[in-house]
């Protein structure tokens, strides 16, 4: 890869998008400039460890690219904000082919034209292993951020974007198979960027990315927001694709308490992440779009158990994941 350079492989990302008026100083100094009309800028870092969070051949480097790029962006959304830059840090080993960099790069220009963002900076660095660091940069464009601690209750729990498709292409994956929508939907996942300003307009009093498992993040609303939620299957029913998929899988459902296969594809919408879909919590009585669907309700904390139920009963098992376990 040294034929690229030392910011080689940036400057190219950078090549490849449109010039963005917001960018002041681009690639080439010690840091860029970015213009911030709204005084304040929203950030967000992530990264990808090959081995851990993608494998190069289960995945292509546009797709590993797309990914890390979502995986800030649509953190950014989160917030309510638009995204507007990225800052990109590879670490690589020095025989790693230079077309695969190069793809790598037009996957994070892909998906951050996708997003309205453009590459701003970022390093490289010599690795036993591919790590790719970004950083989300997003504008409020003059509104207030949406936390994870203004849901109220009586408020209305909702979500934007599939759930439980990364989790079961991921699961095809290990089964061996390599084709079809719910593996692209892990490899390449598509965030409704623009239904995070979309819920801060709508007045969402909490918001989250769900990159872990819907349970598991709603649960970081539920304790910063010191409330309970409680979602309903019925609402969450899986669709025939993911019935399928559990039944293509042939997952050891009995470790999730189920030995069916609408439960285990339950199991995957339920705690299963990386889809990044938005979670949202808004006032009762307000008029959402079709793409939001409530999925449930906030109530009081009934002995200040801030937690996340599933039709009025704790959850069995896992409620997504967690890098420490």
């Amino acid at each position: 890869m040294a034929a690229l350079g030392e910011f080689g492989l940036i400057a190219e990302l950078s090549g490849w998008l449109p010039p963005d008026p917001r960018t002041l100083v681009g690639i080439g100094d010690d840091a860029a400039v970015l213009a911030a009309p709204d005084g304040r800028v929203v950030a967000s870092t992530d990264f990808l460890l090959e081995g851990r969070h993608f494998r190069r051949d289960w995945s292509g480097a546009a797709d590993i690219g797309r990914k890390a790029a979502a995986r800030s962006l649509i953190d950014v959304a989160a917030m309510g904000a638009v995204p507007t830059g990225l800052l990109v840090a590879l670490a690589a080993p020095g025989d790693l082919p230079v077309s695969w960099a190069r793809d790598l790069a037009r996957g994070i220009a892909a998906e951050c034209a996708r997003a309205g963002a453009s590459v701003v900076g970022g390093d490289t660095a010599r690795a036993s292993s591919v790590l790719l660091a970004t950083t989300g940069l997003g504008d409020l464009a003059g509104r207030a951020p949406v936390l994870r601690s203004g849901a109220a209750p009586g408020d209305l729990v909702a979500v934007a974007g599939p759930l439980g498709h990364a989790a079961a292409g991921l699961a095809l994956l290990s089964a061996g198979l390599t084709d079809g929508p719910l593996i692209a939907a892990h490899q390449r996942p598509a965030p409704p960027y623009d239904a995070g300003p979309e819920a801060a307009a709508l007045g969402a009093t909490a918001m989250i990315d769900i990159s872990d498992g819907l349970l598991a993040d709603l649960g970081h609303i539920a304790a910063a927001s010191g409330v309970l939620i409680d979602v309903s299957s019925a609402r969450l029913g899986p669709g025939d694709d993911l019935i399928a998929a559990a039944r293509s899988a042939i997952l050891d459902l009995t470790q999730r308490g189920s030995t069916s296969e609408h439960s285990g594809a339950l199991a995957w919408v339920l705690t299963g992440g990386e889809d990044h879909a938005l979670a949202a919590t808004f006032p009762r009585g307000a008029s959402l779009p079709p793409r939001w669907t409530v999925i449930g309700e906030v109530r009081s904390a009934p002995g200040n158990r801030y937690r996340v139920l599933v039709d009025g009963q704790e959850w069995a098992g896992a409620t997504g994941w967690d890098h420490f376990a």
